[in-house]
């Protein structure tokens, strides 16, 4: 029994390489790129590799603007002075006694001491799992 599908697309040169420039974007994802252009991320990845996207001079350098991947710029108020010594806040008498974490990595001849407050020890646990993945 045959299956009816879809046929297949073709994208034109100039296509992909607007697509391969939006990847080529300071903190671009492949995915978020490849779903702003409805194309599947893999088949993207492909392209990259050399697979199915040959690269002309003419249309690779041609500019891309996508906004899907573009930060946006938040500006920020600043104080136009710094208050006077006198006006900061006195400076705790005794050291303040924190329970914390304190973990010693080592791998290979890296060696790396952190020391996390308890109270964030949720915290300490993700960074923890995402450092040792």
């Amino acid at each position: 029994m045959h299956v009816n599908r879809k046929p297949r697309r073709r994208h034109s040169e100039e296509f992909k390489a607007r697509v391969m420039a939006a990847c080529s974007v300071p903190g671009a994802s492949v995915a978020a790129v490849a779903q702003s252009f409805g194309v599947n991320d893999n088949l993207v990845h492909q392209w990259r590799r050399g697979r199915g996207f040959s690269v002309d001079s003419r249309v690779a350098t041609a500019p891309v603007l996508t906004t899907a991947c573009a930060p946006d710029f938040v500006a920020l108020a600043m104080p136009a002075t710094l208050p006077a010594p006198a006006e900061l806040p006195p400076a705790p008498a005794a050291p303040v006694h924190v329970e914390k974490i304190q973990l010693e990595l080592k791998r290979g001849t890296l060696a790396v001491s952190v020391a996390w407050p308890l109270s964030a020890a949720a915290d300490c646990a993700a960074w923890l799992r995402e450092l040792l993945r």
